[in-house]
């Protein structure tokens, strides 16, 4: 037999429970915020003494209730809120298996997707399936086959509020952690939210991407013709995390098209800055408002990641010196209509010059001498002082300095030269120079092999 105590406990719980099932809307409201605030942060067997030993009683009213009203959104955050004390209690594996039972984890992903339901009742969803995937790898992987990692995408692109977004980015980051089933996916799903138009989702899907691809190894197809065009943003914390991503990219097997990628970037084509200034624009007495159009917002970023690269790694400086990188730069120098891709090609020219001596010989033959000691003095600030006769000269540049083999410490000239070369190592730009001249002089059209001054010494 039960004692006194025992009975009135059970009876509490049976009066409460028919409150609940003779209740409407507000009265459940009410009986929600009671629970919220009396039960938040208990253990599993904490929550079985409060009803007795019988919460799963209480637990699968609410995910009753969860499926009958949550595609109208009716005391939703609460009701979702109530819910998540179960699944997060402490040692309450029971709860989170009856939950999963009635399919929680779809009607969950469902609400990300119903346009009617407020933002806030979302968040909640989001965090849900948090402490869902926090179980382990085999409830990552449910969310995974339930389609999760795009109804997910999906919200993140879409929602408005960053702290809810916030929360989307730790669920993906949770999910590409321990999940070897399915961590492609989710990577996959992170490439694509990166054409997205919400600048914060693209920021958030850029720090999870480097997650991401530290654990995958491997990298997908796509994802350097996505990250380049993410460098049209006018958001500069997007573009930090887009030059974030590129530095850490250049260690794996996309290098080479990333290279190429940005170096080609430093002059559009004539195709893509036309189709961005409408007719109206080319009337002489409209303004030629240019200052963000993608195009050279995407310009700029391009040389300001070049110049990160390079100094980072004077082998990846020595690749794009191969891919023409000089002449690009001068003509990014040389484009008028934006300021910006004038200074960050400047700025990444400056470090060219100073580190490979051919380079400072081909400038300074593009530029001219009055120019190019502006350009010496002070290289950030040259664009103020461009005049357009200038500008149409740097933009229409010639210059073709190629690389040469790695570990060479002088400049050797090829072909014209006859083989013959400069066997003495060069420890000075000014007796570079020298040697430049005299085998420029004996064939204009020789090509010079270059090696960083950093590798010379002395």
């Amino acid at each position: 037999m039960t004692s006194i105590k025992e009975q009135a406990a059970i009876s509490r719980l049976l009066s409460f429970l028919q409150d609940w099932d003779n209740g409407g809307k507000v009265a459940r409201s009410h009986i929600l915020d009671n629970f919220i605030k009396t039960n938040q942060g208990k253990t599993s067997p904490e929550l079985e003494q409060e009803f007795s030993q019988g919460a799963s009683l209480f637990l699968v009213r609410l995910t009753t209730w969860l499926r009958l009203i949550y595609m109208t959104g009716s005391c939703l955050d609460k009701l979702l809120q109530s819910i998540g004390i179960f699944l997060s209690a402490v040692s309450s594996n029971q709860y989170l298996r009856e939950f999963l039972e009635v399919g929680g984890v779809l009607t969950l992903l469902e609400i990300l997707g119903l346009e009617k339901i407020r933002e806030e009742d979302k968040k909640e969803s989001i965090k849900l399936l948090q402490v869902i995937a926090n179980y382990g790898r085999k409830y990552k992987e449910l969310i995974c086959e339930s389609y999760g990692v795009r109804s997910i995408a999906e919200f993140l692109a879409k929602s408005k509020s960053e702290e809810t977004q916030e929360e989307v980015q730790l669920l993906l980051d949770s999910l590409v952690h321990g999940n070897p089933k399915y961590q492609n996916q989710v990577y996959k799903g992170l490439i694509a939210l990166l054409s997205c138009t919400s600048p914060k989702a693209q920021q958030l899907s850029l720090q999870t991407l480097r997650t991401a691809q530290s654990i995958i190894g491997t990298t997908h197809p796509s994802i350097v013709e996505c990250v380049l065009k993410v460098l049209r943003t006018m958001h500069l914390e997007v573009q930090y995390e887009a030059i974030e991503l590129i530095k850490d990219l250049v260690n794996y097997d996309v290098c080479q098209a990333l290279l190429k990628g940005l170096v080609e970037l430093l002059i559009p084509s004539v195709k893509e800055t036309s189709k961005l200034q409408p007719k109206i624009l080319n009337d002489s007495l409209v303004p030629q408002l240019t200052a963000h159009l993608p195009v050279f917002l995407q310009q700029a970023a391009a040389a300001k990641a070049i110049g990160i690269l390079a100094r980072s790694n004077t082998s990846i400086a020595e690749e794009m010196l191969h891919l023409r990188v000089v002449h690009s730069l001068l003509a990014a120098m040389g484009n008028s209509d934006h300021s910006n891709s004038q200074r960050q090609a400047s700025l990444t020219l400056e470090y060219f010059v100073q580190v490979f001596p051919v380079v400072e010989e081909h400038v300074r033959r593009s530029m001219g001498e009055e120019l190019y000691k502006l350009f010496l003095s002070n290289a950030e600030d040259l664009y103020v002082k461009i005049d357009s006769i200038q500008a149409d000269i740097l933009a229409a540049n010639k210059v073709n300095v190629s690389k040469g083999s790695a570990g060479l410490h002088h400049i050797l000239p090829e072909g014209g030269c006859g083989g013959r070369g400069v066997t003495e190592p060069l420890r000075q730009s000014r007796k570079a120079r020298a040697v430049f001249q005299e085998a420029w002089q004996k064939d204009p059209g020789v090509t010079l092999m270059v090696t960083p001054l950093a590798q010379v010494g002395g």
